[in-house]
C-alpha cells in the first residue's frame, strides 16, 4: 500500500537553513561582510530546497508499506 502524507511547518525549513549558513560562516571576521555572506547563502539554499518544499513550508512524503520506504516527492506534484 501507498500513501502520501504533506506535512506543515511554516519556521522549520527557515531556520534549519539560518542556522547552517550561519555555522558555516563562523570565522568570517567582518561582521557586514559575514551578515551580506549569511543573507545570499540562506537565500540560495531556500531555492534548492524549495524543489521539495511548497511555499517554503509543505513537504509532501509517499509511504510504501510493501517496501518499507519513504520517498520525498517534489513540490506542487
Amino acid at each position: 500500500m501507498k500513501f502520501t502524507v504533506s506535512m506543515k511547518d511554516p519556521d522549520t525549513l527557515q531556520d534549519a537553513i539560518e542556522d547552517a549558513v550561519k555555522a558555516d560562516m563562523e570565522g568570517t571576521p567582518d561582521p557586514d561582510e559575514r551578515e551580506a555572506l549569511i543573507e545570499i547563502r540562506t537565500k540560495k539554499a531556500a531555492k534548492v530546497a524549495a524543489k521539495w518544499f511548497e511555499y517554503g513550508e509543505y513537504l509532501r512524503v509517499e509511504i510504501d508499506t510493501e517496501a518499507g520506504t519513504i520517498k520525498v516527492l517534489e513540490a506542487g506534484r
